[in-house]
């Protein structure tokens, strides 16, 4: 039974629990897009924090593309599941070649939705990683790894919903993590939205766009 109208619903039930990170100027939230970007544009509104996106694309297994066999993000770090790759035989070729497809389309997103805006400084904030849900983690877990280089000072993730098994999971790879809701059985994130709809690029750009104002105090 569903637990969320949309993800905009979703984010501003998920600000109810993030209440200490209000107002603060070094915390800055970052969705993963493209689901991500609603839940998180509707917690910046309510805690009055930056957002921006932090780009990461799930390397899918061919022929089962929502099996994730791993994860990639914009600078090129990688994150496999062994475990996926040794179950369905996939060669170092195929993985390379699936890589080079997702490369290819977060160089594009890079330029759609941030243009000439530069990346954010991270170095010694309050990082909050955003998501729609975590089913396996690997997406997420390849944003953790990527940003950990970024040294930020706090490395926290909070989504509206998430696997019991992988919420437990990050508890050892970051220094907070807030799950909204823990299902059992879980049967995937979209099971627990009445509305989930591909969010598109237009309505990330509108929500990026509208997100730049809350960034003003920070600039005092």
């Amino acid at each position: 039974m569903p637990i969320f109208k949309n993800r905009m619903d979703a984010g501003r039930k998920l600000a109810g629990e993030l209440g200490e990170y209000a107002n603060r100027k070094d915390v800055i939230l970052l969705a993963l897009p493209r689901g991500g970007v609603p839940v998180a544009y509707e917690i910046a509104k309510q805690l009055k924090v930056p957002m921006d996106i932090f780009l990461i694309r799930k390397l899918g297994v061919p022929g089962n593309e929502e099996l994730a066999m791993g994860a990639i993000d914009s600078e090129d770090v990688r994150v496999l599941n062994q475990d996926i790759i040794r179950s369905f035989g996939i060669s170092d070729r195929t993985i390379a070649k699936v890589a080079a497809e997702e490369r290819r389309e977060l160089h594009r997103r890079e330029r759609l939705y941030r243009g000439d805006r530069k990346r954010p400084e991270l170095k010694g904030r309050t990082v909050i990683l955003i998501d729609d849900g975590l089913a396996t983690g690997a997406t997420m877990l390849a944003a953790v790894k990527a940003l950990r280089s970024k040294n930020p000072s706090n490395l926290v993730i909070a989504v509206p919903v998430a696997s019991l098994d992988t919420c437990r999971a990050f508890e050892r790879e970051v220094d907070d993590i807030i799950c909204g809701a823990t299902p059992e059985p879980f049967y995937g994130v979209g099971a627990w939205y009445e509305d989930f709809r591909q969010v598109t690029d237009e309505e990330v750009c509108d929500m990026l766009e509208k997100s730049m104002s809350l960034q003003k105090p920070e600039e005092d």
